[in-house]
C-alpha cells in the first residue's frame, strides 16, 4: 500500500475538509444517517507524453486512516464497467466523472484508488505513450491492486453531498527507467473539494505564440502549485477546481522569460478572469538560451524541483524535474533572464510587466526524501555544478 505525498498535498487537503452542499440524498434531512459522495478526475500537464491511460476500477474511502484491505467498513465508488482513462485529456477544467456512492455519515480519512492489473487479457491496462514513441506499458507499483493510498480528511454530512475531485499528475507520476525502454507509475495524487460550478475557476489567456510548445500555466501559493494546466489551441487556459484562496499565477515556456501575476484572487461563487483574449498574457522572447542543470539524488525515489524567490519575497516554482528511476539522475533547463512580474487587477486595460532584475538566474533547488528537504542555492547566469543531494 502506498502512501502518496506530493509536493502541495498538506494545503490540499487541509482545503479538502470543505464540503459540497449541493444536491441530497436521504430523507430530506430527518434523521438522516447517510449522505453522498461525489467523485471525479482530472489532471495536470503531462510533460513529454503523447498520452498517459490508467484503468480504474473503483474508489474506496474509509473512516479509518489504518483500515485493512480486507477490513469491514469501506465504502465505495465503482466503475461499471472499469474505465481507461486518458490522463492528458484532462487538463483546461475538464473533469471525468468516475460517480457517487450512498454511505454513511461521518469522517473518512483513507482514500484508495484502486487501477486495473497489466496482465496477458489487457497488458495495457496502464500505459504511458511518450512524444513521438509506441505505447508502452507502465509498471504499477505492487499496492496499486488493492489500491493507491491517500491520507483525506473528508466530512459526509446526513443528507447532503460531499463533492471532490481527484487530481491525478500524469508528469510527475511517470518515472523513467534509465535506458531500458520501460517506465514506472508512481503516482502522485490530489484532493479538492468542488464547492460550485459557479466560481474555484481562473480564466485567462497566453499568447497564442505560446500554445505549441510546453506552456504551462500554474496557480500556486508559496512556491506550491495547486493546479496546473496547458493552454489549449486559442491560448485560453482554465484552472478548476481551485480552493478558494489568494494566489500567484505563474507561466512557463521554453525560451520565454517566466511571467508571475501575484494576488489572484478565487472565490467560490464567480470565475476570476485575469486577463481578456484580446490582451493575453505574452512573456518576453529570453535574450539568453537556458541553463542546464543536471544532478542526481539518492535514494532514486526523491523529487526534485527548482525555486525562485522574487523581489519582495513571493516564492515559485519554476520547474520540476523528473528522476530516472534507476540512477536518479535529473536535469533542468532553467531560464537565465530575469523574470517578469505584474499585480492582479480586476478588468485590466494593460498588464504591466516589471523585470526584476535582481532575481535574474537564482535559484534554490530542492529535492525531497520521504517529506525530508535538502535544497542548493544555485547562480544560472553561469555554469552550475552537477549537483548531488544523498538522503540517509
Amino acid at each position: 500500500m502506498m502512501n502518496i505525498t506530493p509536493w502541495n498535498l498538506p494545503a490540499v487537503i487541509a482545503a479538502a475538509a470543505l464540503l459540497a452542499a449541493c444536491g441530497g440524498s436521504g430523507d430530506g434531512g430527518t434523521g438522516a444517517t447517510s449522505g453522498t459522495l461525489r467523485l471525479a478526475l482530472t489532471d495536470a500537464p503531462s510533460c513529454g507524453y503523447d498520452a498517459v491511460k490508467v484503468t480504474v476500477q473503483k474508489v474506496r474511502v474509509h473512516q479509518s486512516a489504518t483500515a485493512g484491505d480486507a477490513d469491514s467498513g469501506w465504502s465505495e465508488v465503482v466503475l461499471t464497467p472499469t474505465r481507461r482513462i486518458d490522463l492528458t485529456t484532462l487538463t483546461n477544467g475538464v473533469l471525468d466523472e468516475l460517480g457517487e456512492t450512498t454511505l454513511p455519515a461521518g469522517k473518512y480519512t483513507q482514500l484508495r484508488l484502486v487501477l486495473a492489473e497489466n496482465d496477458a487479457t489487457t497488458p495495457l491496462a496502464n500505459a504511458v505513450t511518450p512524444a513521438g514513441a509506441a505505447e508502452t506499458a507502465l509498471t504499477t507499483p505492487s499496492a496499486a491492486q488493492s489500491g493507491l493510498k491517500l491520507n483525506v480528511d473528508i466530512t459526509v454530512t446526513p443528507a447532503q453531498r460531499a463533492d471532490f475531485v481527484l487530481d491525478f499528475d500524469a508528469c510527475r507520476s511517470v518515472v523513467k527507467r534509465g535506458n531500458s525502454g520501460q517506465y514506472n507509475l508512481k503516482p502522485v495524487l490530489t484532493v479538492t473539494p468542488r464547492l460550485s460550478d459557479a466560481g474555484m475557476r481562473v480564466v485567462g489567456w497566453v499568447s497564442p505564440a505560446l500554445v505549441a510548445g510546453d506552456t504551462v500555466v500554474s496557480l500556486q501559493t508559496n512556491g506550491n502549485p495547486v493546479k496546473a494546466t496547458p493552454p489549449d489551441a486559442t491560448g485560453r487556459f482554465v484552472l478548476y477546481p481551485v480552493p478558494a484562496g489568494t494566489y500567484d499565477l505563474v507561466v512557463t515556456a521554453t525560451g520565454r522569460v517566466t511571467a508571475v501575476m501575484t494576488g489572484v484572487p478565487v472565490v467560490t461563487t464567480a470565475y476570476t478572469y485575469v486577463n481578456r483574449e484580446t490582451l493575453p498574457i505574452a512573456p518576453a522572447a529570453a535574450a539568453s538560451a537556458a541553463r542546464s542543470v543536471i544532478g542526481a539524488v539518492n535514494p532514486a525515489t526523491a523529487t526534485v524541483r527548482a525555486l525562485q524567490t522574487l523581489t519582495g519575497g513571493t516564492r515559485i516554482e519554476v520547474a520540476w524535474a523528473p528522476v530516472d528511476a534507476l540512477s536518479g539522475a535529473f536535469s533542468f533547463a532553467l531560464p537565465v533572464d530575469a523574470p517578469a512580474k505584474t499585480v492582479y487587477t480586476l478588468n485590466p486595460t494593460v498588464l504591466n510587466w516589471t523585470v526584476d532584475a535582481a532575481a535574474s538566474g537564482r535559484y534554490t533547488v530542492e529535492a525531497n526524501s520521504a517529506s525530508v528537504l535538502k535544497t542548493q542555492d544555485i547562480n544560472a547566469t553561469a555554469a552550475v555544478p552537477t549537483l548531488s543531494f544523498v538522503f540517509p
